[in-house]
């Protein structure tokens, strides 16, 4: 997913950073994030990275969280193909469906619990849209967009397309609470998920009073997708993204049934972003904007007649 595909198909550099609000929390905690929704007609979008405070977590540069989205019949997800360089992005749902197509050819419908991973490379066209039969009838959308920066020595790679199917997703229970591995190495699991850095993504569901001891890793940020939750004496409500200072053997407490997404990683140093481009280079972005411009990027196979132009400045 991208900034392009479910939050606003023609927006601008300097509308990525959606507005936020941000307090400090205990020791454990260096920022706490609090989205702004944006409505975009059907449904609306919380952003939480990047914003003006913390750029990155980790190799993490983008995470939106969509939805929960109600469709009429006939109406649904319509993302024209558009591009992007020097990024991976990863598609998690928690409810409905995506049909992904890109200019490598891959067709994939994303269904909750999969992990989608495009590796955008030296570059990379894909559309978003839905089945026809899904759009036939009402349905929901429900999920979580983000983004990883590669590593300057893997940003021009060439493009690829990995999907995992939820049951390939390694599963646990830690003091009783679900968890789900999703990128990266946590509670003596490792996921299948390629990776190019230290990444760590991980999801779980505590019940009411129920603990869980987060795994450490150079930086860390925990979005809570639903419910309360406690670390040490500071209350985090629903929506908003905690991210962590430098402190070890971090313990939630569920207040209310709750959600999390955990994400972090090494720390991946500076990057820009201008539309669905990320790069370390200046220079590179100001190519692919021409190069989108001029048609040089490939079609995605399927979907070749309809495209996003590049945003007027």
């Amino acid at each position: 997913m991208t900034s392009t595909d479910l939050s606003n198909p023609d927006q601008q550099n300097d509308d990525l950073e959606h507005e936020c609000e941000f307090s400090n929390g205990c020791d454990a905690i260096k920022l706490i994030i609090t989205p702004r929704a944006t409505d975009l007609g059907e449904f609306s979008v919380r952003r939480t990275l990047p914003n003006r405070q913390c750029k990155t977590v980790g190799p993490w540069i983008f995470f939106d969280h969509m939805g929960p989205a109600e469709f009429a019949a006939g109406s649904g997800i319509n993302v024209r193909p558009h591009p992007h360089i020097n990024l991976a992005t990863v598609t998690y749902l928690f409810e409905g469906e995506i049909l992904h197509r890109d200019s490598l050819g891959s067709l994939q419908t994303i269904t909750p619990g999969d992990i989608n991973l495009m590796v955008a490379g030296s570059g990379i066209v894909h559309s978003e849209r839905e089945r026809p039969e899904l759009k036939q009838q009402p349905h929901r959308l429900h999920g979580l967009q983000l983004w990883l920066a590669l590593p300057v020595e893997f940003e021009e790679i060439a493009p690829a397309f990995y999907h995992y199917p939820s049951a390939m997703i390694p599963a646990t229970t830690v003091n009783e609470v679900p968890v789900r591995v999703l990128i990266g190495s946590a509670y003596g699991m490792t996921s299948p998920v390629k990776t190019y850095s230290e990444t760590l993504y991980l999801e779980a569901e505590l019940q009411p009073g129920q603990t869980l001891q987060l795994p450490d890793t150079e930086e860390r940020a925990l979005y809570l997708a639903k419910g309360t939750l406690q670390i040490k004496d500071q209350l985090i409500e629903e929506f908003n993204m905690v991210i962590f200072a430098a402190a070890k053997g971090v313990t939630i407490q569920a207040v209310s049934h709750c959600r999390i997404a955990l994400i972090g990683g090494s720390a991946i140093g500076q990057r820009f972003i201008d539309w669905n481009f990320v790069s370390s280079r200046k220079d590179r972005i100001a190519q692919a904007k021409q190069d989108w411009q001029d048609g040089k990027f490939p079609k995605v196979v399927g979907d070749e007649l309809e495209f996003i132009p590049l945003p007027k400045i």
